[in-house]
């Protein structure tokens, strides 16, 4: 299948190609987590890339919840122009343009100062990073519906934003997946214990969603394929959620895999599994794909056009491209003008698998903020450099997120 062809949803929109510009986590919003006119030219340099489908990094639906000091919030109308402006510039080139909606439960960095929720107090497990992690507190039956009234709350502003959907993020460790995995959610009540209570959460964020928006404003879910830890989430439990989800109107479903503490989105499983470089799940995505009524989405490690098109041809719907993409915006255009790029990073072999991956993000996060501020990205920088300017980076941001709190 050509991946220049389009792709008809199940809600009657169309996505212009197969190929998605991933989300990743940007960290450029203003002081206020509103899109700061650095994060408007990042997508700026994307929307001209001619990527069908361009997702947003992380967009939290409670500015107490972070992933980052440097996040995007959307909880009220109270920054909405800035939103719609975001919309209107990655929409730009004829791309839908969707919000990656998340919380990160425990996945809070502890000098946040605030209080993690998590289905379970299960601290993450990160050698001597772990006290990097604030200590996770059980939620109530009250937090847990407020979370999902956040997310259907976040979902409709985005779309009285002007964007064309939004991603309801259950993946790598935050705080959905949580609820998903038997390691992280240890409840007796009706949210854990079984699969089919541990997935409630995530079946009831999507009706919630789904409610709050109009029919052909596209929701779609990206889901673990696995955690890639033993005793945990798997590919079995995968399979029986997606049949689940069938049952929903999504109108796309992402595969992708890992954690904080097991980074499979980055190549690397604490199982012990090595991951091919490049199209990290698409074994396992295949597999899944066949169960699924939704079109399908894999993500991980894809740089090359001949991948994308092995992606499709094994029946997944779309491709999406992360990194690649940090090093060459424009990469679908170079593609369909019969360019063969390959962008890439230079792989970090650093002992200390929890360092090598800050240093990953880091560097791919240079990039970002290297397009965001109107240069070109420079791929062969220092892992230590980045790393280096990340830390003091978030190091700024944080004082700044701490000092917007206590107002």
């Amino acid at each position: 299948m050509s991946p220049f062809q389009t792709l008809n949803l199940p809600n009657g929109q169309t996505i212009g190609n197969r190929i998605a510009k991933a989300a990743m986590e940007e960290n450029l919003a203003d002081t206020r987590q509103a899109p700061s006119d650095a994060l408007l030219r990042l997508y700026q340099a994307w929307a001209g890339g001619e990527a069908g489908l361009l997702l947003t990094g992380n967009v939290m639906i409670d500015r107490r919840a972070m992933t980052g000091p440097g996040g995007v919030a959307l909880e009220d109308e109270q920054h909405l122009e800035r939103f719609r402006q975001w919309a209107t510039i990655g929409r730009a080139g004829g791309a839908q343009f969707w919000v990656q909606l998340n919380h990160p439960g425990r996945q809070t960095m502890a000098n946040l100062g605030q209080q993690a929720w998590a289905p379970s107090a299960v601290a993450l497990d990160l050698g001597s990073f772990s006290k990097m992690f604030a200590e996770p507190k059980p939620m109530t039956e009250s937090d847990i519906h407020e979370v999902i009234q956040r997310f259907a709350t976040s979902a409709a502003l985005a779309e009285k934003a002007g964007f064309t959907g939004v991603q309801i993020h259950a993946a790598h460790g935050y705080l959905i997946s949580q609820f998903l995995s038997p390691l992280t959610n240890r409840r007796t009540d009706q949210w854990g214990g079984s699969l089919e209570n541990r997935a409630r959460l995530l079946l009831a964020v999507v009706s919630a969603v789904r409610k709050a928006v109009s029919a052909q404003f596209c929701v779609s879910v990206k889901l673990n394929s696995a955690d890639f830890q033993r005793g945990g989430f798997d590919a079995d439990d995968a399979r029986q959620v997606i049949q689940w989800l069938n049952e929903q109107q999504l109108d796309l479903l992402e595969l992708s895999g890992g954690s904080y503490e097991a980074p499979a989105m980055q190549g690397e499983a604490r199982d012990g599994r090595t991951l091919a470089r490049e199209a990290y799940f698409l074994e396992m995505a295949g597999e899944l794909a066949s169960v699924a009524r939704m079109p399908v989405m894999v993500t991980g490690g894809i740089r090359r056009l001949a991948i994308v098109e092995q992606v499709l041809d094994s029946g997944i719907a779309m491709a999406g491209i992360g990194t690649a993409m940090a090093v060459e915006p424009h990469l679908v255009k170079h593609w369909r003008e019969g360019k063969n790029s390959h962008p890439q990073l230079p792989p970090i072999l650093w002992k200390r698998k929890p360092l090598a991956a800050l240093a990953t993000m880091a560097v791919v996060k240079f990039q970002l903020h290297r397009l965001s501020r109107g240069h070109q990205p420079r791929p062969q920088v220092s892992a230590l450099w980045a790393l280096i300017r990340d830390q003091l980076y978030i190091a700024r941001r944080t004082r700044q997120y701490k000092q917007a709190m206590t107002k």
